[in-house]
């Protein structure tokens, strides 16, 4: 690039950055509200929820990054035309096409970063992101206790502990278990969650144990130190169950008959595949459309409003249709290639148009007119 070019890549890359930088915060925002359940319910630590929320962004980038390079582009190209540097650019012997090769390379590096997060980042994110949660459902610590409440379990099982310390410890622990006329109890001061030979088991310290019998029989002993297996009251049938968001693109293409049966249609996977390839193009329809909002007509003095208004109606329009695409893609196959031609139109089209803004206006009459002139005046 020439040295006017760098500069107005320059230019118009800060307001992108710190669009999509904006937009990415308002997501990330709204991600660490819907993980707070992380903290309040689940009792999980800060940094969980903050694992969690950033794991969920990838995915958002999809949507995220062209709107961020529409609006940044729009702030970008409307200074510098306000202050007439595109006209001073252009009047220097640059032609459009050397004008809008900055903003290209821009949608290009978007379009790059987007794909990549689609195709690699993302699947990644959301099966870590599925495994953690996964993990937190079946957290024996989360699941079977809570401070200071009285938590029923499986199979008559009731846990109450008074104090839970960050290090997992818990204090004044006290089992309560009713098997039909049968009624067992444990107490201790100590107790901590742990796997014996893979299976969960609760290691107590200090405590003691009675049991009520039907016959009206009561037994107590107490303990230094005893092991209480949690086998029975855990399901051992869960297993981690993916969503389309969460497949590679491998396994979106040639999915196992284990995945369709457990995660979703064939058809459906598909969608999700072709919409993950076809979204990067949504970047470069967004700078084409913010290029012809400034750029598709004369220089105005009383701003460029109309024409930035039309432009984010004509380019929420196209998001909005493509989003509709991919949906109705999962019941008709043949829309996954109309994913990648909205995009790709809506691109060319904005092109026409801003060049279309070159050509003179040609003569009411075209050539008959000027014969007739020529013959008669």
């Amino acid at each position: 690039m020439t040295l006017i070019q760098r500069y107005l890549f320059r230019q118009i890359s800060l307001p992108v950055l710190a669009a999509c930088g904006s937009l990415a915060g308002i997501g990330i925002l709204s991600q660490t509200l819907d993980q707070l359940e992380v903290i309040v319910e689940r009792g999980q630590s800060v940094w969980v929820m903050l694992k969690l929320t950033l794991l969920a962004v990838p995915q958002l980038f999809a949507v995220i990054l062209p709107i961020g390079l529409f609006v940044g582009a729009l702030i970008a190209l409307t200074r510098l035309q306000r202050e007439q540097e595109l006209t001073a650019a252009s009047a220097s012997g640059m032609s459009r096409w050397q004008m809008i090769e900055p903003a290209a390379r821009l949608a290009l590096a978007i379009a790059a970063v987007v794909l990549v997060t689609n195709v690699v980042v993302q699947p990644w994110a959301q099966r870590t992101s599925r495994a953690q949660a996964f993990e937190i459902r079946t957290d024996l610590a989360a699941l079977l206790v809570e401070e200071g409440r009285f938590v029923q379990g499986p199979n008559g099982l009731t846990v109450y502990v008074q104090q839970i310390e960050q290090n997992g410890l818990l204090k004044n622990l006290f089992i309560h278990i009713e098997e039909g006329e049968r009624v067992t109890t444990w107490d201790a001061a100590e107790a901590r969650f742990g796997r014996i030979d893979g299976q969960p088991v609760l290691s107590m310290t200090e405590g003691s144990w009675q049991q009520y019998s039907a016959s009206g029989v009561l037994q107590q002993l107490s303990f230094d130190g005893y092991v209480f297996p949690l086998g029975p009251y855990v399901s051992d049938d869960q297993r981690i169950r993916y969503k389309t968001a969460d497949l590679w693109m491998s396994e979106l293409f040639n999915p196992t008959p284990d995945l369709i049966r457990d995660t979703a249609p064939r058809a459906e996977m598909l969608a999700e595949a072709h919409a993950r390839l076809s979204s990067p193009l949504y970047a470069l329809a967004a700078m084409a459309m913010a290029l012809t909002a400034i750029l598709g007509g004369g220089f105005s003095r009383t701003g460029y409003g109309l024409r930035i208004a039309k432009a984010s109606a004509a380019f929420l329009l196209v998001r909005i249709v493509g989003y509709a695409i991919v949906a109705a893609s999962a019941w008709n196959g043949w829309l996954n290639l109309v994913q990648y031609l909205l995009p790709v139109a809506a691109t060319a089209f904005a092109l026409r148009l801003m060049f279309r803004t070159l050509k003179p206006p040609r003569a009411w009459g075209g050539a008959p007119l000027a014969w007739w002139r020529a013959r008669f005046a």
